[in-house]
């Protein structure tokens, strides 16, 4: 699935199950309220904590629950996430280049 294609399908469900957008500042609480739930996951499978009784290892649906509350917003604010990550490489190709390359570190 293309990203304009899933700006308009989230578009899409939200007006038929959705009824609206909630404003896009209860939007900004909610993705980091999902975001925390991705670390939750993340802390549980990859870091030093286990996993409490009864909770799920669902980490591909908490990082679809993300990418879905982050296009609501961009759906919201009109921004056209194929432009805004075509940019985004444009920038990160010219400031990292050879940054990267030549960071010991890595």
């Amino acid at each position: 699935m293309e990203i304009e294609e899933l700006q308009k399908r989230i578009d899409a469900w939200i007006h038929e199950y959705g009824v609206r957008y909630f404003s896009e500042l209860t939007n900004m609480a909610v993705l980091t309220e999902e975001v925390g739930e991705l670390a939750r996951v993340m802390a549980r499978r990859y870091g030093d904590q286990s996993f409490k009784e009864g909770e799920k290892d669902n980490l591909a649906d908490e990082m679809a629950d993300v990418l879905w509350v982050l296009v609501c917003l961009a759906n919201q604010t009109g921004v056209d996430l194929t432009a805004a990550i075509e940019a985004n490489f444009a920038k990160k190709t010219t400031r990292d280049r050879e940054r990267h390359r030549n960071n010991p570190k890595l």
